[in-house]
């Protein structure tokens, strides 16, 4: 199915961000520092900013409250701030006074001891804020601080999140292949939290970057009128102690807490802090692809049933079967994950094949959406979106698997990337919740995803969640009353396909969407079906002419031992 939305975004936001990035390149270019050397110490402004804004709000509410209280105002105790998840500022930390510093100061130095300060009366936040400001000049430093204060105090904590996850992917973008270690394209992450649906729960990102996942989940909470704070617990592991740190800056910039154990040469393959198997309700990931040299040898004491890799180590030395069954194993008995991963884990021959129908065999594997290149800032290359139910095996769907065709779904920012709108992304997971049965929902992507469903599935949806007509969910099938959705779930060439398992095992227990969703009637196999039929064809050669080889040897090995005896 093909939709390609125009190329939009708000002019104002577009100008904001513009203007503050333009500045941290010129600081970049007159500092002569690295990407991974100046983005900490920019976040670390534009989260002292954004801080700044929630302190003064409450401040000013404390002070009122005091004015009428015999107790007398707590504006300056910092545990009236905690109690709201509001970073307490002392004097010298604010960014108002940093901003009035004459450039006769060291303003570097001022700036190191603010953040200090703020971890001193703010425990959460321990060695987790930049404090390299002494490397800068006070002149640019000072310049930066001007450029930060455009941003309007008035924004909300969402606002802030985006001016923040833009400078995220900026920094993705001007690190090249190293800026895919820590961060995931908003609309991926988003279509992931909207398929899996967070409302309530313990959440695990094993490979958590610097935190997209857990963000992304708390403002799906939000708008479905819940507390994030109160119904997610936030679980992460990094490898990177300052992507691990990046991640802890990010959760507060939302408001957020969380469990984050990084640095220390922290390993998800190796270890296991969070004690994770079995525990979760949630896992969201998008873990490095393709990883080789992994020490097996260190886990052969994780192999087996109710262990880390129930399902047994692949020969391959190729991590994406490691991965995949660190996110199974998290989960509880009705527990949901998403996850991000390479093509060729979708067809991969051999150990892998073996693990890969053992996983499909525990009806686990609820919905594949295939993704088209250019998705990502840092890899060209498609890629699979996997979503895992444990909780499917006692559904009518037990022995089913949703393959989705999104590759054609899409708006293009610019020459090299394209991303999901909003109402794309809607539209999308609005086909998973017809598959399983549930409620539609159009909070995100309003009216634009509805036609788009009524278009496409040909039914009438008279109300809808999250627009003026209706908030409350909406339900399916026929004869639910008046406004009921008589939308239902079918099978649509050259976009979506439930697959049995019979079929599934007929191709040879692939998870390629291609596979099965096949070519919308009038449309041409692509290009890039054509691409991945030849080098899914490519790799069965390779493995085969692997075999031939390892048996070769065989027959050489056996032969020469007849001949010597």
């Amino acid at each position: 199915m093909n939709w390609v939305a125009p190329a939009y975004k708000d002019a104002a936001t577009d100008t904001l961000e513009k203007r503050l990035w333009e500045a941290a390149d010129q600081f970049r270019a007159n500092s002569g520092l690295k990407a991974q050397e100046y983005s900490s110490p920019v976040l670390g402004l534009i989260f002292l900013r954004f801080a700044e804004a929630r302190f003064a709000t409450l401040r000013h509410s404390l002070e009122t409250e005091g004015a009428s209280s015999r107790r007398g105002s707590r504006a300056e105790d910092p545990t009236a701030y905690h109690a709201k998840g509001v970073v307490f500022l002392p004097t010298e930390a604010r960014f108002d006074y940093l901003l009035s510093l004459p450039e006769s100061e060291n303003v570097g130095s001022k700036v190191n001891s603010a953040m200090r300060e703020i971890e001193r009366y703010n425990p959460q936040l321990a060695g987790v804020l930049p404090k390299t400001y002494n490397l800068f000049g006070s002149t640019l430093l000072k310049e930066l601080l001007k450029k930060v204060s455009e941003i309007p105090a008035s924004l909300d904590y969402d606002a802030f999140g985006r001016i923040y996850e833009y400078f995220l992917g900026a920094f993705a973008k001007s690190e090249g292949q190293g800026g895919g270690e820590f961060y995931t394209p908003g609309s991926i992450v988003r279509l992931l939290t909207e398929v899996i649906e967070p409302y309530h729960g313990r959440i695990l990102d094993p490979a958590c970057g610097s935190g997209g996942m857990f963000v992304s989940s708390a403002r799906f909470i939000a708008e479905h009128q819940k507390n994030p704070a109160s119904e997610l617990s936030i679980n992460g592991v990094e490898k990177t102690d300052e992507t691990g740190r990046l991640c802890r800056l990010n959760l507060a910039v939302h408001g957020l807490d969380g469990d984050i154990r990084h640095g220390g040469n922290i390993n998800s393959y190796y270890d296991d802090p969070h004690n994770a198997t079995g525990r979760f309700d949630f896992v969201l990931a998008n873990p490095p692809f393709n990883v080789n040299a992994v020490d097996k040898e260190r886990l052969k004491d994780s192999v087996g049933p109710s262990r880390r890799f129930p399902f047994g180590l692949p020969r391959t030395d190729n991590a994406n079967y490691l991965w995949i069954q660190l996110f199974y194993s998290a989960l509880n008995s009705s527990g949901r994950a998403g996850f991000v991963m390479a093509n060729s884990a979708s067809d991969a021959r051999s150990s892998e094949l073996e693990i890969r129908r053992q996983l499909i065999e525990s009806r686990a594997v609820d919905v594949m959406v295939a993704v088209g290149p250019n998705m990502f800032y840092t890899v060209t290359l498609p890629c699979t979106l996997w979503f895992l139910d444990k909780g499917k095996v006692r559904t009518p769907r037990a022995d089913t698997v949703l393959f989705i065709d999104a590759r054609q779904i899409y708006r293009q920012i610019d020459r090299a990337h394209r991303e999901w709108t909003e109402a794309q992304t809607c539209f999308i997971a609005n086909i998973v919740r017809l598959y399983r049965g549930e409620p539609l929902d159009f909070i995100l992507g309003g009216e634009e995803a509805k036609a788009k469903m009524e278009e496409v599935f040909g039914s009438p949806i008279s109300q809808v969640k999250g627009t003026a007509s209706s908030q409350s969910p909406l339900p399916l099938g026929e004869g639910q009353g008046e406004g009921a959705c008589k939308v239902a779930y079918r099978d649509i060439a050259g976009l979506c396909k439930a697959a049995t398992l019979s079929e599934i095992e007929a191709q040879g227990w692939s998870l390629n969407p291609g596979r099965y969703v096949g070519v919308a009637p009038g449309e041409a196999v692509s290009d890039e079906d054509f691409k991945e039929q030849l080098e899914a064809l490519n790799e069965e050669l390779e493995t085969l002419n692997a075999q031939a080889r390892e048996l070769e040897q065989t027959i050489a090995a056996n032969v020469a031992e007849i001949l010597e005896t």
